[in-house]
């Protein structure tokens, strides 16, 4: 009996973590967390933004009775940005940052992020991208820098490791091989 074993997939998501200015002190302890927890951390960077930086950010929640509290707290001080990455990134760093609002984190998903580090409803300690569109969008608000591309899947990832991967590995591995 022959075993077929299908090729070897590469999922790989991007999302947008913020560590929020009441608890950037925390950085490195919220870190190895979110390493122990699966993600690379493709890039990070300390900032502090203005307000109107922090309204631009949030522009979705503009109208919203907590918005003026919202910006004035998010540039109160020094956050931490970082892009991270997984299989199902957004999903998972949803999960574990638990209900935004940490009073019922608290009560409800006591081990997630918010519950241990967030105090109420406005002050919940760090952010998520909450789907796909809003992971790109925040990542290069954060990263202006930064090449956010869609990840090729199927028979374009198939056609990309053919046309760029494959022809230089096979000439780096033939150049090693002659070269021992």
């Amino acid at each position: 009996m022959e075993l077929s074993m299908l090729p070897p997939q590469i999922y790989v998501e991007k999302t947008l973590a913020i560590i929020k200015p009441d608890i950037a002190d925390k950085e490195e302890e919220i870190q190895d967390i979110i390493l122990r927890s699966g993600f690379t951390i493709v890039q990070r960077r300390k900032l502090h933004l203005s307000p109107e930086h922090c309204s631009n950010f949030y522009v979705e929640q503009y109208g919203k009775m907590f918005f003026p509290n919202l910006t004035a707290y998010m540039s109160s001080g020094p956050l931490v940005a970082m892009i991270l990455a997984r299989h199902k990134a957004i999903s998972y760093w949803k999960e574990l940052l638990g209900p935004s609002n940490s009073l019922v984190a608290k009560e409800t998903h006591p081990d997630s992020l918010r519950a241990i580090y967030g105090t109420d409803e406005l002050r919940n300690a760090l952010h998520g991208s909450n789907d796909f569109a809003a992971a790109e969008r925040e990542i290069r608000f954060m990263f202006p820098a930064v090449i956010v591309e869609p990840i090729p899947v199927g028979q374009a990832a198939k056609d990309y490791l053919n046309l760029y991967v494959t022809p230089t590995l096979l000439k780096g591995l033939t150049e090693l091989y002659l070269a021992s």
